[in-house]
This record gives C-alpha cells, structure tokens and sequence, in this order.
C-alpha cells in the first residue's frame, strides 16, 4: 500500500513563529537586550501555559473576548445595512462621504476622553468606543462593496428585465459580500485593538489589557509577554476564524 506524500507546504506556516522565537533567543544569547527585561522564549511559554492551565488567564481572556464581541455585534448590525443603504445612491455617499472618511482616519483612542465624559468609567464605555472604531470599517467596506458591484452581472439581469428589487437582493447584495466581509474580518481585529487599550487607559478590573498593563506597572515580565502573547493569539484566531467563514460561505469570490 502506498503511502500518502507529505507535502512540506503544510509546515510553511511554522516558519514564522519558529523566526520569531529564533530571533527572541539570539537577541538574548547576544545580550541585545538584558534577560530581566526580556525573559528567555521557552520560560515565557512555560508562564503562559501554566497560566492556562491553572486558570489564572481565563478571567481576563473571557472579559476581553466578551467585549469584543458585543462590539463587533453592534457594529455589524449598524454598519452592514447602512454600508448597504449608503453604497446604493452614489450620490448619498458622496453626500457623507467626509464624515465616514474623517471619523475612519481619527484615531479611536483619541475619542477616549470623549466616551469617558459620555458613558464614565464603565464596561459600555469600552464597548461603545471599541463598538465605533469598527462600524466605520464595515460601514466604508459594506457601501464600497455595492457600489463596485462587477457591472456587467448588474447590467445582464436588467436586460433580461429582472425587476429591481431582485436585482438589488440576488445580484448587488451578493456581489458585495466578498468586501463585506473583508470590512467584517477587519471590524472585529479593531474591536479587539481597541477593547484592549480601553482596558489598559479606562478603569479596569479584568480583561487581558488590564492584565498587561498590570504586570508591566509591578515589572512581572513574564506576565507581561505571555498576556501579550495570548491578546496576539486571540487576534490571529478570530481573524483566521473570519476567513474560514468567508471561504465556506462566499465560495463564489474571485469568479467570473
């Protein structure tokens, strides 16, 4: 019996953690940087596994996840139907096109002080202002994904004499799902950016900026690097997640 040749294409994405964590121990083992400020790769890794284990992480790795996603939820139920709406008129784009562009462009950690003075110190506050930051993204990309609707599907059912409302439903809509999406995948990795500095700079008394922030401030390096490593894989899950998704449900992207 034949045995099944393994592809080496399937280890390709180990290189780059395995540079990384390369890199890590040469900076190191060549004192580019003192071992009290940088601890070796295989003890941080040891931390951060032990602290899954134990369970000490969980709290704030599930008040983090939380926020993030009622963020997201908020922002893709406002920002996909008026992306949708708005990138149906051109011309109603263009009307408030400054504002999307302007707000989008304006760093959301800016706006802190701004959600401070309008919800206090409290968990709406980092979910509104997180919530924000995305519903921009998925808002610009929703309406961009309609109105860049490959022209030709849009303009062969209207010579077949398909009423328009099916035109909107069964051609634009659909046409505009892969950019959609795309604003999607991006809305959720802002939600978490944001949520973790609102959890580092807003009153705080879980969540894994809260967890940084804390170890960097009492100089528990360890701590520091392994919450850093675990927000980073949270980041790369939920967007590897999105694609997924995207792959399984939009199998039609990229046809003619």
């Amino acid at each position: 019996m034949r045995m099944p040749k393994f592809k080496l294409s399937v280890l390709l994405p180990l290189v780059g953690p395995l540079l990384l964590l390369a890199l890590w121990e040469l900076a190191i083992s060549a004192k580019w940087v003192k071992p009290v400020l940088l601890p070796p790769p295989g003890d941080t890794l040891i931390f951060l596994w032990k602290s899954l284990i134990s369970g000490a992480m969980n709290i704030d790795l599930l008040a983090t996840l939380r926020r993030t996603l009622y963020a997201f939820g908020v922002a893709t139920v406002i920002g996909v139907p008026l992306g949708i709406a708005l990138g149906s008129s051109r011309s109603i784009y263009r009307s408030v096109e400054f504002l999307v562009d302007f707000f989008r462009s304006t760093p959301s950690s800016a706006l802190i002080p701004l959600f401070l003075l309008i919800f206090g110190i409290t968990d709406l506050n980092k979910v509104a202002i997180a919530a924000f930051a995305a519903v921009l993204v998925i808002l610009f990309n929703s309406a961009y994904g309609v109105m860049n609707a490959k022209k030709t599907r849009v303009m062969a059912a209207m010579t077949m004499g398909i009423p328009k409302r099916y035109i909107f439903k069964d051609v634009l809509l659909m046409e505009s799902l892969p950019q959609t999406f795309v604003g999607l995948r991006s809305g959720i990795s802002m939600a978490l950016v944001i949520v973790i500095v609102a959890e580092m700079f807003i009153g705080s008394e879980d969540g894994l900026g809260h967890r940084i922030i804390d170890a960097q401030q009492v100089f528990n390096v360890k701590e520091m690097y392994s919450s850093i490593i675990i927000t980073g894989a949270v980041g790369y899950g939920l967007n590897v997640l999105f694609m997924m998704l995207e792959k399984h449900l939009i199998h039609w992207s990229g046809k003619a």
